[in-house]
């Protein structure tokens, strides 16, 4: 697989977040997953938001105290996306992460490693973004074709392309 997904699987390193990165088909321990995030499907498209920081991205954010993964997977999409699962949560890769600062991005984390989550679901568009004060601010929503997405300027436009196409892969 990392033959196929060059720029995915290459170690990397999270300047804006103290992190290096490598990403893994091996399921992280659930007490290290920080993030959680969601390639969202509605029929053939996906589901990306675009915020004016780091422009498009897949949904997805900061896991909360005492918030189990599934939790973090309705809230998510829905703050982001104003989205909700509609089938079967697919889990398909992790970033496993460790910082090199000197705390916890927020007191309730593992330090100093920690694992982003990436899943793939059919999910329906409900409503609005949500953008709590405490998270990105979603200014657009789009369903994009797989090829559109992958396109699309990004904070992960390097290796994002290859994630897609893994979440795509995960539907069978």
């Amino acid at each position: 697989m990392k033959i196929d997904r060059p720029l995915l699987f290459a170690p990397q390193r999270w300047a804006w977040g103290g992190l290096d990165a490598v990403f893994s088909t091996a399921a992280p321990a659930d007490e290290l997953v920080t993030n959680v995030h969601v390639a969202g499907f509605v029929g053939d498209r996906i589901v990306v938001c675009r915020d004016e920081r780091y422009g498009w991205f897949l949904p997805g954010g900061t896991r909360e105290a005492g918030e189990s993964i599934g939790e973090c997977v309705a809230r998510e999409p829905a703050e982001e996306a104003g989205a909700r699962l509609a089938g079967e949560l697919r889990w398909i890769g992790a970033h496993h992460c460790v910082s090199d600062r000197p705390e916890p991005y927020r007191p309730h984390q593992p330090h100093p490693e920690k694992a982003w989550l990436w899943c793939a679901a059919e999910v329906e568009i409900v409503g609005e973004p949500g953008n709590p004060d405490d998270g990105e601010q979603v200014v657009e929503v789009r369903l994009a074709a797989v090829a559109e997405a992958q396109a699309l300027p990004g904070a992960s436009a390097d290796w994002m392309p290859d994630l897609i196409a893994l979440a795509v892969e995960s539907r069978g």
